[in-house]
């Protein structure tokens, strides 16, 4: 067997075995293949794709290339995004969830393409501690019912390097690559209830609503093959999440929203998916969870319970990168703002030091984009619209405008949540 011939063989849309999957997995990981012969056939599964088996074969492979951990708690959920501009649901959702009484065991990952990472966010905080042995991670959640952790250890060691290769050869948008990279970590961190909030839109991975019930069907599938119980969110990426793009911006947009003062969009949705989780895992009422983690929210014991995660992983929630630099961009036209070019957004977020190009780049967590102004808002010539946060990087005004498509009539409005797959 040799990793060539594998290649070939998904260039001309074969189904590969489990053991050939296993042939290049394991050697990937033991540095036997090259990152460009993987890179090789990434692309061709991007092109060519995969079935529903291979699917399966994938998930399974990458999953059993590291330890799979069994917190053997009650009332446990895990939540995933599959990536958005501006998405930082989960450093409110977890909080919300586990002051709501149910355990929250996660593992994230970095930046993604044109979409930000929850451990990208978590480093803007100083001192926080993204990496975790096993019995740590275990320790903390038993504790206080939350941790958020990276992909560090022996834990799904296969996703971790594909991951970061996906990102920096053009091999993200793959529904096979998407749902594998996601139920492998799902299942490895020991979750029987996991809620998945799928992004459809221009700045999410999946671009329409067909693609995306593809990878919910596919993911719950995966799912039930390991016995846990998976729910689909579909929402809507057309438009950035709240109003804050970047990292450190977006920790400190969290801390508002757990406060009561951030932007609706985003406290709706994560108390939406709140009730979905806290319904999976106490077995109660979507209805019911939904009072639950609407008090908890209400009543500072969400904020009390982010304040006491951040501090058991030796964060200092004072001490949150945030550039210095900032840049008002005003419009040029009035009108009401019909469309966002959210990827665009993300990508020039991504260009001034906020996300990756190469496997080895750093980032700056201070770097971001404040919307001053969101679809459906009316702006005025000389309003601010935007608010950018810059360090050392070139900025194109004119492209960042370009972003923003404004008119003389006010857009429909669409809805956040566009359907649940169960």
């Amino acid at each position: 067997m040799n990793i060539i011939d594998i290649i070939l063989k998904k260039k001309n849309k074969q189904e590969l075995t489990k053991e050939e999957l296993e042939f290049v997995i394991n050697g990937y990981v033991n540095n036997e293949i090259p990152d460009y012969q993987v890179s090789s056939l990434l692309m061709a599964i991007v092109l060519n794709g995969m079935t529903l088996k291979e699917t399966i074969d994938l998930t399974d492979v990458m999953l059993n290339s590291g330890e799979i951990i069994n917190l053997d708690l009650p009332d446990l959920v895990d939540k995933h995004s599959t990536g958005g501009v501006g998405d930082k649901t989960t450093l409110i959702l977890g909080p919300i969830v586990a002051a709501s009484g149910v355990n929250v065991a996660k593992m994230s990952g970095r930046g993604l393409g044109h979409t930000g990472g929850t451990i990208d966010k978590l480093e803007s905080i100083k001192g926080f501690q993204v990496s975790l042995e096993r019995e740590e991670f275990i320790k903390q959640v038993k504790e206080i019912g939350l941790s958020v952790i990276s992909q560090s250890g022996n834990i799904v060691p296969a996703d971790k390097k594909i991951y970061a290769l996906r990102d920096v050869t053009g091999t993200v948008e793959s529904i096979p690559l998407i749902a594998s990279s996601i139920m492998s970590k799902k299942i490895a961190s020991g979750a029987q209830n996991i809620v998945i909030d799928v992004k459809v839109g221009n700045g999410a991975l999946m671009k329409n609503e067909e693609d995306a019930k593809t990878l919910a069907k596919t993911m719950i599938r995966i799912g039930e093959s390991y016995n846990r119980k998976v729910v689909c969110v579909l929402t809507n990426m057309d438009v950035p999440l709240g109003k804050n793009i970047g990292n450190g911006l977006e920790v400190l947009e969290s801390i508002e929203v757990l406060k009561g003062n951030g932007p609706k969009d985003l406290e709706m949705l994560c108390l939406r998916l709140g009730s979905i989780m806290v319904s999976m895992a106490k077995n109660i009422s979507e209805e019911e969870a939904y009072n639950v983690v609407k008090e908890n929210l209400d009543n500072g014991k969400a904020l009390a319970k982010f304040y006491e995660f951040i501090a058991y992983q030796k964060g200092d929630i004072n001490n949150i990168s945030i550039s210095n630099n900032i840049i008002s961009i005003k419009s040029k036209e009035e009108g009401f703002i019909t469309h966002i070019d959210t990827e665009k957004l993300g990508e020039i977020v991504k260009n001034i030091g906020g996300g990756r190009t190469n496997k080895e780049d750093s980032i700056d967590y201070g770097v971001g984009i404040v919307l001053n102004k969101k679809v459906g808002d009316l702006v005025f010539e000389n309003e601010e619209l935007v608010k950018v946060y810059i360090s050392d990087k070139d900025l194109k005004i004119n492209e960042l405008l370009d972003c923003f498509t404004i008119s003389e009539e006010a857009p429909k409005k669409a809805n956040l949540v566009i359907d649940i797959i169960r």
